[in-house]
């Protein structure tokens, strides 16, 4: 016959190695917040990066010559000027948090 098995509970709050147990509520929610404004400019940044890579292969489009149809190359300046206009924006709303 097999021992019989218990469940056991786990009543531990499970707090990750770098926090102390004696953190309040408060000041994890606070810091949690922190954390997310951190992962958040993070995530900007990385937007930033990208809309700065289409920018680039745009401007390649744009003054790819003959080898592209006109109004492709047409809209892909057009879009350099539009992504321009957009990184200083996110740059200008970031500079400001």
């Amino acid at each position: 016959m097999s021992p019989s098995l218990s469940v056991v509970a786990d009543n531990d709050l499970k707090i990750s190695p770098n926090v102390s147990k004696t953190e309040t509520v408060a000041q994890r929610v606070k810091r949690l917040q922190q954390e997310a404004k951190q992962l958040a400019k993070d995530h900007i940044k990385a937007l930033t990066a990208q809309i700065v890579a289409v920018e680039e292969m745009a401007a390649e489009i744009a003054e790819g010559g003959e080898a592209y149809p006109p109004g492709v190359r047409d809209m892909a300046r057009r879009l350099v000027e539009d992504m321009d206009s957009r990184v200083q924006t996110l740059e200008a709303i970031v500079a400001r948090t």
